[in-house]
C-alpha cells in the first residue's frame, strides 16, 4: 500500500542515512511514486531505478539523468530484479511483507536498506489504517535479523509531515572486509 505521493521533498530519515551509500552507487527505489528519493540520488551522482507500478507516476521521472524507471507490480508479479544488487534499497511510505526476501536478497555487500513506513496505531491518525499495511511494533527490526546489522531504527509517532505512527530502519549488508567490534 503506498502512501499518496504529494510530498516532494525527501524523506529527512532517508537523507540522514544516504551518506552510508557507496558514492556512485546503485540505488533501487521501491514504489517510487513520482520519485522524490530517486531524484534526491540522482542529483547526488547515484544511479537509481524507481519502480512503481502506477506509470503515471514515473512520468515525472522521465528524462531525469541519472534515472531509469520500471512499471512493476510488486505485490501481483514475479520480483522484477532477480539476481539485480544494488548499493542501497530504498523504501518510504510501503509495505508488501512478501516482498522482504527480494529486497534484502537485492543488496550487495557494503549496501544498505533504508526504509520507513506506517505501523500500528496509524489508524488513529487516519491511511493507511489496515493492518495488514501497518507494522507491528519491533516488525522492521526483526525482518533483517540474521541478514543485515542494524545501523539505526526509530518507532513511534512522528508530528511532520503529518502526524503518523512509523518505523524506521537503516541496516547495512557486510562487505566482506569488514570487521565488527564486539
Amino acid at each position: 500500500m503506498t502512501a499518496p505521493h504529494h510530498i516532494d521533498a525527501p524523506s529527512p530519515w532517508i537523507v540522514r542515512w544516504a551518506p552510508l551509500v557507496a558514492a556512485g552507487g546503485r540505488v533501487l527505489d521501491v514504489a517510487s511514486g513520482s520519485g522524490r528519493h530517486a531524484r534526491y540520488f540522482a542529483q547526488r551522482g547515484f544511479t537509481v531505478m524507481a519502480v512503481d507500478r502506477d506509470a503515471g507516476a514515473l512520468v515525472g521521472l522521465e528524462g531525469t539523468p541519472g534515472v531509469e524507471t520500471r512499471v512493476a507490480d510488486l505485490e501481483g508479479a514475479p520480483w522484477p530484479f532477480e539476481g539485480a544488487v544494488f548499493d542501497a534499497v530504498v523504501v518510504a511510505n510501503y509495505l508488501c511483507r512478501p516482498l522482504f526476501p527480494h529486497l534484502l536478497a537485492a543488496i550487495r555487500p557494503g549496501g544498505v536498506l533504508i526504509y520507513e513506513t506506517f505501523m500500528r496505531g496509524n489508524e488513529r491518525f487516519g491511511r493507511p489504517s489496515n493492518p495488514d499495511f501497518l507494522l507491528a511494533p519491533g516488525e522492521l527490526l526483526e525482518r533483517v535479523v540474521g541478514s543485515l546489522t542494524p545501523v539505526a531504527f526509530e518507532q513511534g509517532v512522528v508530528s511532520a509531515p503529518k502526524p503518523a505512527a512509523i518505523q524506521r530502519l537503516c541496516a547495512a549488508r557486510a562487505a566482506p572486509d569488514a570487521v565488527f567490534l564486539t
